[in-house]
């Protein structure tokens, strides 16, 4: 068997020791630890799993059994960040994290760890509230206008200030008489 990390519609972002992948498909963001953005970026299609844990143990200076490459494999597959579904060898007994902790000791951060974050929907990361949006002080809001834990906007003939016309339903206030504008 020789796994295919999935390319298509991901974005991926590389930090220090860990390695950030946006799903555009699903909506869904993973971060993989360091063991696990290896055995990942080494999924090429070409490397076996034996293969695999060579590149890894270069990587990080210290032997590794193929069983965790397994363990990262299969973590891999329930993010759907490979190409097509792993054959997972039978084992003894399925080793969960508590048990490869156990046995690895002291190098427990060995373990692939995939993270699943949630990443909020466009309207959420906006800058600021909306009218009608909830508020408890004015700078939430965009209209710079928090009344009663709700963002609100001064109506047409409403006194404005020319240093935040925002407030005004419109967006304008008038110079003349300070006064929205419609």
């Amino acid at each position: 068997m020789l796994p295919r990390a999935r390319k298509s519609q991901l974005v991926v972002q590389s930090l220090p020791d860990e390695l950030l992948i946006y799903d555009l498909d699903s909506h869904q963001a993973y971060c993989l630890n360091r063991t696990a953005a290896v055995v990942w970026q080494s999924c090429d299609g070409r490397r076996t799993v034996e293969e695999m844990a060579q590149v890894l143990e270069k990587e990080i200076g210290y032997p590794v059994s193929k069983r965790l490459i397994w363990f990262a494999l299969e973590q891999l597959e329930q993010s759907r960040l490979l190409e097509e579904r792993v054959e997972l060898p039978v084992f003894k007994e399925r080793m969960t994290r508590r048990e490869l902790t156990r046995k690895l000791g002291f190098a427990v951060a060995l373990i692939p760890l995939i993270t699943s974050i949630i990443a909020p929907a466009a309207v959420h990361a906006a800058s600021c509230a909306p009218i009608g949006g909830t508020c408890t002080t004015n700078a939430i809001c965009c209209t710079k206008l928090c009344i009663n834990q709700t963002c609100v906007c001064i109506d047409v003939q409403g006194p404005c200030s020319q240093a935040q016309p925002e407030q005004c339903c419109s967006g304008r206030c008038g110079s003349a008489n300070n006064k929205c504008l419609p």
